[in-house]
């Protein structure tokens, strides 16, 4: 397990997320604990991305109950289909709005958030969980942001 993580400086979205996913690979290889992963992986991309808010929600009871996080206090509890994360659970897509206040029933939890992305984390055709990543900033997220995530999701996924 990896002990220290490595912050790259370079202003390139891509090679960041080049630079942390080996490393949050490295960091739970070797733990299964499922809980114990979320919770480094959410520091490891709050810290390593620069996002403003990091966490996951997990599929408990058909809704989604707050798990490991990094940034502000967040919503405990969000129904299927309701905001950003509640519709990527029900639809099991990613979604990714470059302005929550524009999204439909868009839950805010923190009215400094500006932008989200939202990936889920399907294993045998249910969803485990949803990482939900936000921005203080508007039209932060775009394709480089899905196609790391959704790396980082499958590896995490093949570890559970």
């Amino acid at each position: 397990m990896a002990e220290e993580l490595i912050i790259s400086t370079s202003k390139n979205k891509e090679e960041r997320y080049q630079s942390l996913l080996p490393q949050i690979s490295a960091l739970i290889e070797g733990e299964n604990d499922l809980i114990a992963n979320l919770a480094n992986i959410a520091a490891a991309l709050k810290y390593g991305m620069n996002y403003f808010w990091v966490g996951f929600y997990l599929v408990r009871d058909e809704e989604l109950v707050l798990g490991p996080f990094q940034g502000p206090v967040a919503c405990t509890r969000i129904a299927k289909g309701k905001g950003v994360c509640g519709k990527s659970f029900q639809d099991k897509v990613t979604i990714v709005v470059d302005n929550v206040d524009e999204f439909p029933g868009h839950i805010a939890c923190s009215s400094e958030a500006k932008s989200e992305i939202v990936v889920p984390a399907i294993k045998d055709g249910e969803v485990m969980f949803v990482l939900d990543v936000d921005s203080d900033h508007l039209a932060d997220f775009n394709s480089i942001d899905k196609k790391y995530l959704a790396q980082l999701i499958k590896l995490v996924v093949q570890k559970s």
